[in-house]
């Protein structure tokens, strides 16, 4: 479950004064619990855990393209190391054009054929929209 693994990650960063992992894993926790708290539920279900995981990254990627740090770089890394793996854009155009020439033309179509596939959505608007022109 992702979020032993968390915990047990964080522990280990702690051990091994590793203050980034640490930190960074300390605002996971946390956002976990209270998640749960106002939910009323002990343990969340590894795809609550990552959309959190999501999110967080998002804003990290945002924050990287105002300021690259190297600790940035690093929480962002840790982030993703806990994420399923993206595709990429071979995959989501190849996807794409296979959904095209299947009669798939709708923005909306075309989103709802990647609903739970591990995806940037912005990546597949951005990709779908080039294609079309």
């Amino acid at each position: 479950m992702l979020k032993q693994k968390i915990n047990s990650d964080y522990m280990n960063a702690l051990k091994n004064r590793d203050n980034v992992t640490k930190n960074l894993l300390s605002v996971v926790k946390g956002e976990i619990q209270t998640i749960e708290k106002n939910q009323s539920i002990d343990n969340l279900s590894d795809d609550e855990i990552i959309k959190i995981l999501n999110k967080m990254g998002k804003s990290l990627r945002e924050s990287i393209q105002i300021s690259t740090t190297i600790e940035l770089d690093k929480e962002l890394s840790i982030i993703e190391s806990y994420l399923p793996k993206q595709m990429s854009e071979i995959e989501i155009s190849e996807k794409i054009d296979n959904l095209i020439s299947n009669g798939v033309t709708t923005m909306g179509d075309i989103m709802k054929s990647f609903s739970g596939l591990p995806v940037d959505r912005g990546l597949v608007s951005k990709i779908y929209t080039s294609k079309i022109k």
